[in-house]
């Protein structure tokens, strides 16, 4: 029961980033891809039926981590701390920019909101990445599980690197994604961006997947999550700016799960690494709710996430359609 909720978790934090992943590159690009405000428009309708609802996926992530493991999530947000505020405000700031942006005909105003959607766009993937690269690298834990560092200890290299290529991959799947529902001259720059970013995307990947296997003691053979990882993202560089784009856009998506599955996958039996005895680490074992609370939770689990799954499925197929800039109205 305590490995299936680990795989739980992890398959809620795929599932962020999948689904997220293409929100935040189209938030990043949006103010760099587009002409004027009519295409930032045309940009940020492309997600906005369905970007608030895959941020549930974040929320869900971080109630089952506290729910299955309380000792995890406690240890985790006291290390994190810092950098979970700053992560919390940059959804705060992205939010409110996609409600504020179109209520004052006033350049200044909708410039100030078009760099809040980026940045913030740009420090969530960057920060949760060096997070989860920080869980397998590890932190300074101590043997009553309590992290001994500051905010300057989250930001090893291995994690930086992780969180470098969360953001280059949420460009590739939001390049990919914007190709895939826009048409015109909009959609034709678009692709050329999508051929451009994916090149360094699939560069960034396979120095993580490389790097991933020496911090976990593997060496340079990949997992079969790794290889899957790699091969996605290359196969994204390849049909990047072609008429596939459905297909460039899939790859791009497997490319961005895989890689979250690879640092979950390196990272079990433990959930959180001790750099400063091994002893410490935090495992499934030592962190797990009671048997009790994980098998009620597996029910509620059983009946609601199928649930959720089949109304997002449902969303992106009411929403399908290409957006064309000449047929959007300025708000």
């Amino acid at each position: 029961m305590k490995s299936l909720w680990f795989v739980i978790v992890a398959f809620f934090w795929v599932g962020f980033f999948v689904l997220e992943g293409f929100d935040f590159g189209v938030g990043m690009l949006h103010s760099f891809v587009a002409r004027d405000d009519l295409e930032r428009r045309v940009a940020i309708n492309t997600i906005g039926p369905t970007w608030d609802g895959n941020e549930v996926w974040l929320i869900v992530a971080g109630a089952a981590t506290f729910a299955a493991f309380p000792l995890w999530y406690s240890t985790m947000f006291s290390a994190l701390y810092l950098a979970l505020l700053i992560v919390l405000l940059a959804l705060m700031a992205r939010g409110v920019s996609f409600e504020y942006r179109g209520k004052l005909d006033d350049p200044r105003w909708r410039t100030a909101w078009k760099w809040s959607m980026t940045l913030g766009s740009a420090v969530i993937p960057l920060l949760i990445g060096v997070a989860l690269g920080d869980l397998l690298h590890g932190l300074p834990i101590n043997r009553d599980h309590v992290y001994t560092g500051t905010f300057w200890n989250l930001l090893v290299p291995y994690g930086l690197w992780t969180g470098v290529t969360l953001v280059a991959l949420s460009l590739l799947s939001g390049a990919t994604f914007l190709a895939l529902k826009t048409t015109g001259d909009f959609h034709d720059r678009v692709t050329g961006v999508a051929r451009r970013v994916s090149v360094a995307a699939a560069l960034l990947v396979a120095g993580f997947v490389i790097w991933t296997g020496l911090v976990a003691g593997r060496g340079f053979a990949p997992n079969v999550f790794a290889a899957i990882t790699v091969v996605a993202a290359l196969a994204a560089a390849w049909l990047a700016g072609t008429v596939r784009e459905g297909w460039a856009f899939g790859s791009a998506c497997v490319a961005m799960g895989a890689t979250i599955t690879t640092i979950f996958a390196e990272l079990y039996s433990n959930v959180m690494v001790s750099s400063t005895n091994s002893a410490f680490n935090i495992t499934i074992g030592n962190a797990a709710a009671s048997s009790y609370a994980l098998t009620l939770m597996t029910v509620v689990a059983g009946i609601f996430v199928p649930l959720v799954v089949g109304y997002q499925a449902w969303s992106y197929h009411v929403f399908r359609q290409r957006l064309a800039a000449p047929r959007v109205a300025r708000p």
